[in-house]
Parts: structure tokens; C-alpha cells; sequence
């Protein structure tokens, strides 16, 4: 079981994707909307906060990723077939300097 979540709320065109994915069983409802729940462990999830400073987590421990990084993920969902991507997602949704100045030592 997961330590966090990342939650996709799923819109008709999601929805069919999902479903031709083969992962129509997959499918939750969560605060009246479909979704999908990717698990994180704490470490990625400490990853996904330090790429998105501005990602808050619920009470249940998931959080919504900004759209082009959900895109993303939805694409690795998709491509894989299955919720368990986020050992490859997390190369290209963690930026190790995000929100940090860059520094030059040109002087």
C-alpha cells in the first residue's frame, strides 16, 4: 500500500483512455468525481512537494498535480497500464531545483 496519493480526476475523453488502457477497474469515486489514485511512497512524495512547492495534501494523504505534470503522468498511466509509474514517472516530474535562484560563479 501506498504512503501518498496523486489523484486524477477523470473527464469523459480521461475516462475512455482509462478504459481502453484496460483499467476501467481501477476507477474510484472521490468527492463525487471519477479519478485515478497513483501511489507515492514518502520519498517520492517529498520529491513531488519540492517540484511543486504549492501542492497541498488532504487528510486521505493525495494531492492533485498542476495539469501539464498530471498530463504526464496520465501519459506513463496510459502507456504502462497500470497505476504502479511513478519508479519511472518521478525522472520527469521531480526537478531537484525548483524554486531555488539560480547561481552563477562567473564573477
Amino acid at each position: 500500500m501506498a504512503d501518498y496519493y496523486i489523484n486524477i480526476f477523470l473527464d469523459n475523453e480521461k475516462s475512455k483512455k482509462i478504459e481502453d488502457a484496460g483499467l476501467a477497474d481501477q476507477v474510484k469515486e472521490i468527492s463525487g468525481k471519477k479519478a485515478i489514485q497513483v501511489g507515492l511512497t514518502q520519498k517520492e512524495h517529498k520529491k513531488i512537494c519540492k517540484s511543486f512547492p504549492n501542492i497541498t495534501t488532504d487528510s486521505s494523504n493525495a494531492c492533485v498535480l498542476p495539469e501539464e505534470a498530471e498530463n504526464t503522468l496520465m501519459g506513463f498511466v496510459l502507456n504502462m497500464r497500470t497505476l504502479d509509474v511513478m519508479k519511472a514517472a518521478i525522472m520527469k516530474l521531480y526537478n531537484p531545483l525548483a524554486g531555488k535562484e539560480i547561481r552563477s560563479k562567473l564573477h
